[in-house]
């Protein structure tokens, strides 16, 4: 607290702001249409690679054909995960969740308007 005075002339609680805003202002949103990343419901789904071997439960997950390592993970919009060998077999792995994908996937770099692109990208 200051100890000189005088005290600077503050309005009092009554006093009436010195300039109102209008009240109906409309802002524009932040990012032009054009710019916006898409939603999750936009897409179909999220891919990502998994090359290491995939372990659920404490247990090495294996592909029927052998595989045990160098997987696609997909995330569909339905929350579902799926898994994609080398081989191209792929099954829903109900162990796994899109928690797990979020805690285990980097950001989103690509969006791809194909399977087959996405899968190229990712060198499958």
């Amino acid at each position: 607290m200051h100890t000189e005075l005088p005290l600077p002339d503050f309005p009092g609680p009554d006093a009436a702001p010195a300039h109102a805003a209008p009240e109906s202002t409309e802002v524009p949103d932040f990012l032009p249409a054009d710019f916006r990343a898409p939603s999750r419901q936009d897409v179909s789904g999220f891919m990502m690679r998994w090359d290491l071997p995939l372990v659920i439960d404490g247990e090495v997950h294996q592909c029927h054909c052998g595989a045990y390592r160098n997987w696609i993970v997909f995330n569909m919009r339905d929350d579902s995960v799926w898994l994609r060998c080398e081989a191209g077999h792929e099954a829903k792995e109900s162990r796994l969740d899109t928690a797990w994908y979020n805690r285990n996937s980097g950001p989103v770099d690509h969006f791809h308007p194909t399977l087959d692109e996405g899968l190229r990208h990712l060198g499958h």
